[in-house]
């Protein structure tokens, strides 16, 4: 538990760097492996020789300690051994840069602004706009424009593909695909400020019929809120603060400053990665952000009761 009674997200076993679930991050690993045995075995050979020599030349009662002076076949021998590791080492290191980077297009399948401490993700081809979560077809590789809304960040999920860091002013280009369904963890890989830790993201992988059905229902505007507590929530959120900071489809809300907020309820965490998605955690979240996440800009806006339960209901209608 957390201070105000919300539930910290379970997801925090790690990022499996050894379990790709693309050809590009299997080229990444496959790499790391080869390098990791190839560096091993120069590891346990130096150690050997060193150990046969300390034993086989060293001074003993009777006998003197063993001088050599050079050898010229021993030294062109372990030069061009290295040589030859070194020159597989490249080759292998530049089939996996090409496997794992290969060219970029001019048109990207989603663009992701890096923001302290939350990631906003856009689909270019259409009008979806979410937070920290980004759903991707199966088998379809998918080209990932990266900007940054302020500092340097670092974009990575470990089982899908590359690192790539993001530079305010530019933007840098990575491409992502699974080839199962599943849930993917990745997260900031760059000290961005006091937050980074939880700055997390995930990668939810579909079927394409599960995408296209996602899609279709992020494309929507939501309903309008049908109780009463509901609606009273919609308008507490454009009275007060909340609509200078979000934008909610088919309303007044249209500022870009935190989380589109469309489809909030569809999410399955809160606050980048903080916190299971519950009403219950809403409610903290809206009660205290700084207590929670500490250092995020979310304000305190000091709700009362009635402003606090009027807005969860708001939200939790928001799918």
């Amino acid at each position: 538990m957390v201070p105000g009674g919300a539930s910290l997200t379970r997801h925090m076993e790690g990022y499996p760097v050894f379990a790709p679930h693309s050809a590009y991050a299997r080229s990444i690993a496959a790499l790391s492996h080869g390098v990791l045995i190839a560096t091993l075995g120069i590891l346990l050979l130096v150690v050997g020789l060193v150990t046969y020599a300390t034993r086989k030349f060293r001074e003993r009662p009777g006998k003197s300690a063993k001088l050599i002076y050079g050898n010229t076949k021993l030294e062109v021998g372990y030069t061009a051994a290295f040589v030859v590791i070194l020159g597989t080492m490249s080759v292998f290191s530049i089939r996996a840069m090409e496997t794992s980077d290969p060219p970029t297009r001019e048109a990207n399948d989603l663009l992701i602004v890096a923001h302290q401490w939350w990631w906003e993700v856009r689909y270019p081809k259409t009008d979806i706009v979410t937070a920290n979560e980004i759903h991707i077809p199966v088998n379809q590789p998918q080209q990932v424009g990266l900007r940054s809304a302020d500092v340097i960040h670092d974009f990575w999920v470990p089982e899908l593909g590359r690192k790539m860091d993001i530079i305010p002013g530019t933007e840098n280009r990575v491409w992502i695909a699974a080839d199962s369904p599943g849930v993917y963890y990745g997260a900031c890989a760059e000290y961005c400020g006091k937050e980074r830790a939880w700055m997390r993201i995930r990668v939810i992988a579909q079927s394409p019929v599960d995408f296209a059905k996602w899609e279709g229902e992020q494309e929507q505007v939501p309903a309008l809120p049908q109780s009463a507590l509901a609606r009273q929530g919609a308008q507490y959120f454009e009275q007060l603060s909340c609509a200078s900071c979000h934008t909610i489809r088919g309303t007044a809300a249209s500022a870009r400053i935190g989380p589109d907020l469309t489809h909030v309820a569809s999410r399955e965490t809160l606050a980048a990665g903080r916190l299971d998605n519950t009403p219950a955690n809403l409610s903290a979240w809206l009660l205290d952000p700084e207590l929670i996440k500490p250092g995020c800009k979310m304000p305190n806006l000091h709700l009362s009761r009635q402003q606090q339960q009027a807005l969860v209901a708001y939200l939790e209608g928001l799918r």
